[in-house]
């Protein structure tokens, strides 16, 4: 089984797919951290991204792997490293990149064709995973994601105040949402969710209700669908 988690930064999918996995006993796959991974290996390795050949070859040289929640490049633990301010600046550029998304795309398929997983991101339900069994797209105000990921930013004593969050990531979901490749929207027969209002366990507990239902579009409290 399948399930698509989309939505924008911030928005609470991270920490919502990853318990909703637990609870299923499913895999749980961030790809918004494989994304990331890239964009660090590219910024330590100078590579530019508009060097199409030095990233078809830095491509074939990482490896990316998962282990109890924690993300691995080429046999290092960067999950510190990959939620500083400086790559949550660069990675829409490194992921708009066709070359990029074609070889996370292939990642990530292969994955799911093993398991059941939760994976997450933001064109998952409409261009990784289509057919998925489930598909959700989450979203929060802006000024909430912001307080979400200012809390983030400043526990790592980043000098950085909420305003610029908040247009960091409104610049975010203009990239995210503009771009020619497989933009950031919810799918068709995606199940939205307006976290906002909803604490972590109150959106795991609507995402799995909905999965246990026979009709996963069915609307329920603080739920509705897209259709």
């Amino acid at each position: 089984m399948i399930i698509a988690i989309d939505g924008p930064a911030a928005s609470g999918k991270s920490t919502t797919a990853k318990k909703v996995a637990e609870r299923l006993h499913f895999m749980y796959l961030d790809t918004g951290a494989m994304y990331r991974a890239v964009t660090l290996y590219f910024l330590q390795q100078r590579i530019s991204t508009s060097d199409l050949d030095e990233i078809t070859r830095a491509l074939e040289n990482i490896q990316i792997k998962f282990f109890r929640n924690r993300i691995m490049m080429n046999d290092i633990d960067i999950s510190e490293d990959i939620r500083t301010n400086q790559i949550n600046n660069a990675v829409s550029e490194v992921s708009a990149l066709q070359t990029v998304r074609k070889k996370m795309v292939e990642w990530q398929r292969k994955i799911g064709e093993r398991q059941n997983i939760v994976i997450e991101g933001r064109d998952i339900g409409t261009h990784v995973f289509p057919n998925a069994d489930h598909k959700f797209f989450i979203i929060a105000d802006v000024l909430e994601r912001a307080r979400r990921r200012y809390g983030e930013i400043t526990g790592k004593m980043e000098d950085i105040s909420l305003e610029d969050v908040v247009s960091q990531l409104q610049i975010r979901d203009k990239k995210d949402s503009t771009r020619s490749l497989a933009p950031l929207k919810q799918a068709k027969d995606a199940v939205l969710i307006d976290t906002t209002h909803l604490t972590i366990e109150q959106q795991v507990d609507a995402i799995i209700g909905i999965i246990h239902q026979t009709n996963p579009c069915k609307p329920i409290k603080g739920v509705k669908s897209n259709e």
